[in-house]
């Protein structure tokens, strides 16, 4: 898989679940951008497909991806050898038009150099809401044509189905009825049809407006011609055809084919467009959640400001709750502040002066004044909104083949149906040839859709991803989305992925006569000095347990060994074995709990009080309380589970026992820069391999892997060398992402298979293989 990330800078930080917003510093002149065009002008995907290739073909284009869902075109290119206006030139010259970012316009004022911001972040919530606008106005406008062509088809569609069976409708000027009514449909409801197909017709190419066109047109003027000259089309009707009735002669016309197809085709591009609005809606909501205005603090007084005017450096008040405005650090206050919205997690979590908050996470109880590290794009909110953009924008590798499809569809269809004509010409009776002609290779034109095709994958990415982001799983791409479909093994990194990533207190052993909680406040107490992270966990543990803690009054900490302290006139002796039997005290008491403890994967510490051995407390990186059921039913789902981690074998074969990872599939002791060599011996075996990790030392494997995932809690650089990132940290999500990659890619293989048999069926007894 190509792991092709634009954004290799420093970064200026991260909230949870999102990739810091990157920085290029003075790029060079080959430093690859990156550019999202909305585009307007498009009415199917043979027309997304045509601007891609355009812009494919571009000089310094790297790639071109068109998403017609999204109305959006994304460009990687050499800043060096064209620029965002000669890009949007590019495509006003293949008949359609685009819109440079206003970001773009400000980065590139006159030239085409390049040197400028990056066009495809600034502004991106603002494209998109503008990307919404312009949907809901297409809804509108395309109800309203719908509302009216059906009115004016339903006429015209009894006069048809009634076969000259009513004689009220049997009458010389029905066809010129017919032809009034049929006119709008077709020239107003359908004008779009007309105007695409005639721009590709400029442009030397055909596409599934160039059908819609060609059908509704010719039974239109083969009708409209049997209206005006009826007298030259009844002379080759068979002597039944005459009307005895009324002395006249019925000519056949196609109106309400015409009409029909007309607000058929309009019927379905207003479902496609609700579908893409609703695809939308993730991103909407997420841009919803953001506080609209901001309480600044400025030269000792409070103005409240709309959030676009808070800059970096800025000194906000927030209020009990109140959503925090921009991403920032606490410089005063204390309070809980719930991140479900980044996180996941309902439990709210506490902030105090140093502490970092984000932007549209809401403040509980306390008031806080919070210094703005972050604001507009590069919040954690913002880079979210941009994560599911540009996955909406790309393009699973499938949908590559359907696009081709599509760009030879039609042709070969109007080769077909000119085929048919000339064939039904040829063997029909001389009275019927031109009509049996006629209207089979109109049939045919008609019939065939390529745009079922062109729209089976993007719509499905697009639902994919969107769903994806409601559950807290962001997917960078299509080929993410898909390849994902087909793993055969997932590596899990241990420290912060299956265990919580942080040691906490495990175990409390005492001696017979030593009461335990009285021995837990001793020790953590005299561990309240230290700086070991083993210390904090055993001074929280006793905290969480309801314990007061005293202050020790002496305090010496034994580097590599452990700490020796007085705390309420006591001697506290505490770390390691060697430390105790340095000092004559025999720790043989405790040697069967520490070697138990040591083998479940545990630290023991042992624990010496005025002398005399007391006990011992354990520290362990404790498992995630989701970690043993995800990697069920990973394995249920046919997935190879392992476990990567740098830790020593037997912690390693302990927590891979406790969460059901077999032992064979436990790969401990292993470096940083050999993590990538684990994946690529697995990919060695034919396996389609993930890699889930969540620090700086996972990026290379999770680069290496065919599908990299980042815990969101994890860091920046994890994060930007994934594809997919799991916002809330918890393993459960990894099956639910397989899962939507596996109903992502049965809708889109459904969906074209249903197209192919519809057009492979469809076509050929439009030609009249029946007759």
């Amino acid at each position: 898989m190509n792991h092709n990330h634009e954004h290799h800078a420093a970064k200026s930080g991260s909230g949870p679940g999102a990739p810091s917003h990157a920085q290029h510093e003075h790029p060079g002149p080959t430093v690859e951008q990156r550019l999202d065009l909305p585009l307007s002008g498009m009415t199917c995907a043979s027309c997304a497909n045509t601007i891609e290739r355009a812009l494919g073909k571009a000089p310094g284009v790297a790639s071109a991806s068109v998403n017609f869902a999204t109305k959006r075109a994304t460009v990687k290119y050499d800043p060096a050898a064209t620029g965002p206006e000669r890009l949007v030139e590019v495509v006003r010259d293949v008949g359609y038009d685009a819109k440079l970012p206003a970001a773009a316009r400000a980065a590139h004022p006159h030239d085409h150099s390049g040197h400028g911001s990056h066009a495809s972040t600034d502004g991106a919530a603002e494209d998109h809401t503008a990307h919404m606008h312009v949907n809901a106005d297409e809804q509108r406008a395309l109800l309203r044509k719908v509302i009216v062509g059906g009115v004016l088809s339903v006429p015209v569609l009894v006069i048809a189905m009634s076969h000259g069976r009513i004689d009220a409708l049997n009458q010389p000027w029905i066809n010129w009825l017919q032809l009034a009514l049929t006119t709008p449909v077709l020239f107003w409801c359908g004008w779009q049809f007309f105007r695409s197909a005639w721009k590709g017709l400029k442009h030397f190419r055909a596409n599934m407006d160039t059908l819609v066109a060609m059908g509704t047109g010719a039974a239109y003027l083969y009708s409209l011609a049997a209206t005006i000259w009826p007298g030259f089309f009844a002379a080759a009707q068979s002597a039944a055809d005459h009307d005895s009735h009324s002395g006249h002669t019925m000519v056949p016309v196609y109106y309400e084919a015409a009409a029909a197809i007309i607000v058929l085709i309009l019927v379905g591009k207003l479902m496609e467009a609700r579908a893409t609005g609703r695809t939308g809606a993730a991103i909407q909501r997420l841009l919803g959640l953001q506080a609209r205005t901001a309480r600044v603090i400025r030269d000792g007084s409070e103005v409240d400001m709309p959030i676009e005017q808070v800059v970096v450096g800025d000194l906000l008040l927030v209020r009990p709750g109140e959503k925090i405005p921009v991403d920032g650090a606490v410089e005063k206050g204390v309070s809980t502040v719930d991140e479900s919205m980044l996180t996941g997690e309902s439990i709210p979590v506490e902030k105090k002066a140093g502490t970092p908050v984000f932007g549209a996470t809401v403040n509980g109880t306390g008031a806080l004044q919070v210094r703005a590290t972050k604001v507009g794009e590069d919040t954690a909110l913002h880079q979210i909104v941009r994560l599911v953009q540009e996955a909406q924008g790309s393009k699973a590798p499938i949908s590559r083949l359907a696009d081709r499809i599509s760009g030879f569809f039609t042709p070969t269809v109007v080769g077909i149906a000119i085929l048919t004509a000339l064939i039904w010409y040829f063997v029909s009776p001389a009275e019927s040839r031109l009509i049996m002609a006629l209207v089979t290779s109109v049939s045919v034109l008609i019939i065939a859709c390529p745009c079922a095709l062109g729209l089976a994958t993007p719509t499905a990415i697009m639902v994919g991803t969107g769903r994806g982001a409601e559950h807290g799983i962001l997917i960078k791409g299509g080929e993410a989305l898909e390849t994902a479909h087909k793993l055969g093994a997932i590596i899990l990194d241990k420290t912060g992925t299956i265990t919580r990533g942080k040691p906490a207190l495990t175990d409390v052993r005492t001696v017979p006569g030593v009461d335990e909680a009285e021995f837990l406040r001793l020790t953590a107490s005299a561990e309240r000095h230290s700086e070991h992270p083993l210390a904090a966990a055993i001074v929280e543990g006793a905290t969480t347990r309801g314990l007061t803690l005293a202050e020790p009054q002496s305090f010496t900490a034994v580097v590599g060994h452990g700490i020796d302290a007085q705390v309420d006139g006591r001697a506290i002796l505490a770390g390691k074995r060697q430390l105790l039997a340095e000092r004559g005290i025999d720790t043989s008491a405790l040697e069967p709990w520490a070697a138990e403890l040591a083998a479940s994967g545990k630290t023991p510490m042992y624990v010496a009080i005025d002398g005399r051995v007391a006990g011992l407390v354990a520290v362990a990186d404790t498992i995630k309380p989701s970690s043993k059921q995800a990697i069920s039913r990973l394995q249920a789902m046919g997935v190879r589970v392992a476990m990567i981690t740098g830790d020593n074998a037997r912690t390693a074969a302990a927590i891979a026992a406790q969460v059901g990872i077999p032992p064979e599939l436990v790969f401990s002791e292993v470096l940083p820069q050999h993590k990538a060599e684990h994946v690529r011996k697995l990919q060695s075996q034919g396996l389609t391999v993930a890699m889930v990790g969540d620090g700086i030392n996972d990026a290379p494997a999770l680069a290496q892997a065919d599908v990299g995932l980042a815990m969101g809690t994890g860091t920046d650089v994890a994060i930007e060398a994934a594809d997919i990132t799991i916002l809330s940290g918890d393993l459960t999500a990894l099956p639910k992402a397989i899962a939507l990659s596996r109903a992502t890619m049965r809708t889109i293989r459904q969906n074209l298979f249903w197209a192919f048999i519809y057009n492979v069926i469809g076509i050929p007894i439009a030609a009249g293989v029946l007759y």
